[in-house]
C-alpha cells in the first residue's frame, strides 16, 4: 500500500437547514480546520452529530472520505463546487480506497489510532447537504461510500500526518465488499464465504452483524 496521508480534517456542529418546506438540523456541514485537533472516542473537538440514533457513537466516531473520488464527483457534478469536507466526512484521504481498506483494518494518524468498523451508508441528509434529492442513490450506486472509524487510542490529529496500517484482521473483508453485499440482491457461494468472514471481525457493529445473519439464512432456507 502506498503512503497515505490526512488531506484535511474537517469539523463542524449542527445546524437548522430548510429541506422540502421543514426545518431540519444536521451535522453533515463540516469545514477544514487548521493546526492539531484532539481526537476521542466519540469524535474530534469542534465536532458533533445531530441524531444520535443514526450517526456518531463510538462504532463512528470519525467519518474518512478519500480524496480522490473528488474528481468523480467533480465530473457527475460538472459546475458544482466542492470543498474539502463536502461529504460530511472528518478525514479527507490521500489514499485508503474502499476496496483495499478492510474491515478491522488498524491505522495510527498523528498521535492516535483508529480502526476500521463500516463503511457509510448515506441518509437523507446528503441530500440536504447537495439539495438534490437523487444524491443519496447516486452516492451508494457509485460505490464510492467512504468509511468510519472507531478510537483505540485517543491523541491529536492535523492535515499532513501520515496515516500507517498497523495490522489487519486475519478475516479482513474489503470495505468495498461490504457494500456490495449490503445491497446485493442475491449471494453467491463466493459472497456467502465473504460474509461468514466478516461476521468473525470483532470491530463490525452489532447492527452489521444481525443484518448480515438474517441474510444468511435466507440464502440458505
Amino acid at each position: 500500500m502506498r503512503a497515505m496521508k490526512l488531506v484535511s480534517v474537517n469539523v463542524g456542529l449542527p445546524r437548522e437547514v430548510m429541506w422540502h418546506g421543514r426545518n431540519v438540523t444536521t451535522g453533515i456541514f463540516k469545514q477544514p480546520v487548521q493546526g492539531r485537533v484532539a481526537l476521542r472516542k466519540l469524535n474530534l473537538d469542534g465536532d458533533r452529530q445531530a441524531d444520535l440514533s443514526v450517526h456518531g457513537g463510538e462504532f463512528k466516531a470519525v467519518y474518512c472520505y478519500p480524496l480522490a473520488h473528488y474528481d468523480y464527483w467533480k465530473t457527475e457534478l460538472p459546475g458544482r463546487e466542492l470543498p474539502l469536507g463536502m461529504f460530511g466526512e472528518n478525514f479527507t484521504t490521500d489514499g485508503l480506497p474502499e476496496d483495499s481498506v478492510h474491515i478491522g483494518d488498524r491505522f495510527s494518524v498523528g498521535s492516535a489510532q483508529v480502526v476500521v468498523t463500516q463503511p457509510r451508508l448515506p441518509c437523507y441528509k446528503l441530500g440536504v447537504r447537495f439539495q438534490a434529492d437523487d444524491m443519496v442513490k447516486r452516492f451508494l450506486a457509485s460505490g464510492r461510500s467512504g468509511f468510519y472509524l472507531a478510537v483505540t487510542r485517543e491523541g491529536e490529529v492535523g492535515a499532513g500526518d501520515e496515516i500507517t496500517l498497523l495490522a489487519r484482521d486475519p478475516n479482513a473483508v474489503p470495505v468495498s465488499a461490504i457494500t456490495r453485499l449490503y445491497i446485493a440482491k442475491r449471494y453467491s457461494d463466493d459472497d456467502v464465504t465473504s460474509v461468514r468472514h466478516a461476521l468473525q471481525v470483532a470491530v463490525l457493529p452489532e447492527t452489521w452483524k444481525a443484518y448480515f445473519q438474517d441474510r444468511l439464512r435466507m440464502a440458505n432456507a
